[in-house]
């Protein structure tokens, strides 16, 4: 009987996802490794203690165990969020079976948890590239059927206004060359998507990059009246990146906080390891990530708008162009990262980009 329970423990042990046995009354008789992970609880805590005590999952765990417990049927969840103290919530997949009894009484329940964190980023990651992929044929067809005959309208604006005989023709002259001019550096900056090649990747100190970004924003007036508190972990190597790319994404980024702030409230800056997230680069090497998050308390936005944020040309300010968030997650996509944004009304916003760190000054996306 002993021989047998170690061999369980053993096979529970190599099995990649938690495992965690309740009984009748939904509290904890043996859990794995992984399930103690993802749960972020020690064996010795959870046994015999409530499925309701796990905290990170606010009680979801407990109410899909005692449907299971009560119906005697199986049953299947995906993408239930689990709190991390650690890190960013993961997204995990739960199966829960009944234990039957000889005579079909349920006594208890296995939940099987599947983490699907890393999984689900990699497939955000692709969609991103392939999204980024579907712009840069757009901007290509819009630069080609818009900035030929954008050149032949300037150049005969330009005439009218010289010889123009009163004011009011040349004011409409000079207005048109203007028009002319805003629309071609719309078409130059949406032309990002289509080119591939304006990147030089060096070693690069996300601080420095960061202290840049924040020094070019103490003479803007947005940050006039908002107090910005940086979380810098000193203990972050170096990247390899195109750190004139990166001022580029996180200038773009605290605009849109400052302007969402309006002159009052905080920005956090935070920079950090991300212990959760590793990149392939060769056979029996991987790459760590580091994480930069921008965080206000703004009042932050509604579900509908997080939908269509990165969207070129969509903007929800009256002055806007809809182009910086596309353009900063551009850049973010071409050095192998992530970019993230989460809000909600009266909560404020936070962005989390996720940027790949090279093995030994090499580079982990190139």
């Amino acid at each position: 009987m002993r021989e047998a329970a170690l061999d369980l423990r053993r096979v529970l042990e190599a099995v990649l996802d938690g495992i965690v046995v309740i009984d009748g009354a939904a509290r904890i008789e043996l859990l794995n490794a992984e399930a103690c992970r993802i749960l972020e609880i020690s064996e010795e805590a959870a046994l015999g203690a409530p499925l309701a005590r796990i905290a990170t999952t606010r009680g979801a765990l407990e109410t899909l165990a005692r449907g299971v417990l009560g119906s005697g049927r199986a049953c299947i969840e995906s993408d239930h969020r689990v709190r991390s103290r650690f890190g960013e919530p993961m997204l995990i997949d739960v199966a829960v079976s009944p234990l039957l009894e000889e005579d079909q009484r349920t006594r208890g329940a296995v939940l099987v948890l599947r983490d699907r964190t890393i999984a689900r980023s990699l497939e955000e990651q692709l969609s991103e590239r392939e999204r980024l992929s579907a712009f840069g044929h757009m901007a290509s067809g819009i630069a080609h059927e818009v900035k030929n005959p954008l050149g032949g309208i300037r150049g005969a604006a330009e005439i009218l206004a010289s010889r123009a005989t009163d004011a009011k023709m040349r004011d409409a002259a000079e207005v048109i060359v203007r028009e002319v001019a805003r629309i071609t550096a719309l078409v130059d900056e949406l032309m990002i998507f289509a080119r591939g090649e304006e990147i030089r990747f060096a070693a690069t100190n996300i601080h420095r990059v960061l202290e840049n970004v924040l020094q070019l924003l103490a003479h803007d007036a947005l940050a006039q009246g908002v107090r910005i508190e940086r979380r810098f972990d000193p203990s972050l190597p170096e990247l390899h990146a195109d750190a004139d790319r990166l001022v580029q994404v996180f200038l773009n980024l605290a605009r849109n906080a400052l302007q969402a702030l309006n002159g009052t409230g905080t920005l956090t800056v935070e920079t950090r390891m991300a212990l959760d997230h590793r990149l392939a680069l060769e056979p029996g090497a991987s790459a760590g990530t580091l994480v930069v998050m921008l965080a206000d308390d703004g009042p932050g936005m509604a579900p509908d708008v997080l939908d269509w944020l990165a969207t070129p040309f969509f903007t929800t300010r009256p002055d806007g162009v809809g182009l910086g968030l596309a353009v900063s997650r551009h850049w973010v996509t071409r050095h192998g990262g992530t970019l993230r944004v989460e809000s909600a009304p009266n909560r404020g916003t936070r962005v989390r980009v996720t940027l790949p760190l090279g093995r030994d000054g090499r580079a982990a996306m190139e």
